[in-house]
């Protein structure tokens, strides 16, 4: 049976630098799901270079969720159960939103209008920053719009993180409390995305899972990685890094 399975892996076709990138796209996935968030364009990028895009969520949702069931179980004592409850039921609706509308949407026109919200929300929050603002939104409509783009995001290329990002660093969650409360939040969400990916947009096949049986390595090394470099940095820089990775990772969508 090994045998059969290395038979299969050998017949993908991929070369050794596509392989090599891959794990690369693995290990960044591992990291930022220990904590070193904003990164997820870069990640998504480097699939989607290698398996094609649409394709390549398929490739990644088992990876994600791997790459969760970790996250869960180390941060799960820093969960902010209220901040969830708040975000997850309109990220719910917006994934089923991006299932429905997901392969009728211009990938252009989609990247444009992710990148000018993303980095209109980071300019904003770095102004209220600037002015020592340390008032918490409440509004159920910023949660809700924050939840229902997300979800959307996510489903159409796995890129909510730059608005779950924005939500939790507004809310003011401390480093460890903002990172468990998303390894709860993208574990269910990923959970829920899963049959879409295979009964409806047909994207996990036992190819795909032929992948990520040689990928999974690499995204526990980058989990451990991560952990270890999310030790080092403290509250404060953090909510700076974070910021300034997410504006970035606009960019990059902006102009990829």
């Amino acid at each position: 049976m090994f045998e059969s399975i290395i038979n299969q892996i050998h017949n993908l076709e991929l070369t050794s630098f596509e392989w090599l990138f891959a794990f690369l796209g693995a290990f960044l996935l591992g990291t930022s799901k220990a904590g070193l968030k904003g990164i997820g364009v870069v990640i998504v990028t480097i699939m989607a270079i290698v398996f094609g895009g649409k394709q390549s969520t398929g490739v990644l949702i088992p990876m994600m969720i791997a790459a969760d069931v970790f996250a869960v179980i180390y941060y799960n004592r820093h969960t902010q159960w209220k901040y969830l409850g708040k975000l997850l039921p309109s990220m719910v609706i917006g994934v089923l939103f991006g299932v429905w509308f997901g392969s009728d949407i211009s990938d252009e026109i989609f990247k444009q209008l992710m990148a000018i919200l993303i980095l209109g929300i980071v300019v904003f929050m770095i102004y209220m920053d600037r002015k020592k603002n340390q008032e918490i939104p409440k509004s159920r409509y910023f949660s809700n719009g924050m939840g229902l783009l997300a979800g959307f995001t996510s489903m159409i290329g796995n890129l909510a993180g730059s608005f779950s990002n924005i939500y939790f660093l507004a809310m003011r969650l401390p480093k460890n409390e903002f990172i468990g409360t998303a390894a709860w939040l993208f574990f269910i969400i990923n959970v829920f995305k899963l049959p879409f990916h295979v009964y409806v947009w047909k994207t996990v096949t036992s190819e795909s899972l032929l992948i990520n049986l040689v990928l999974i390595p690499g995204v526990i090394l980058g989990f451990f990685v991560g952990v270890r470099i999310v030790k080092l940095i403290e509250n404060k820089i953090y909510r700076k890094f974070i910021l300034i990775v997410t504006a970035i990772g606009a960019i990059i969508i902006l102009f990829r």
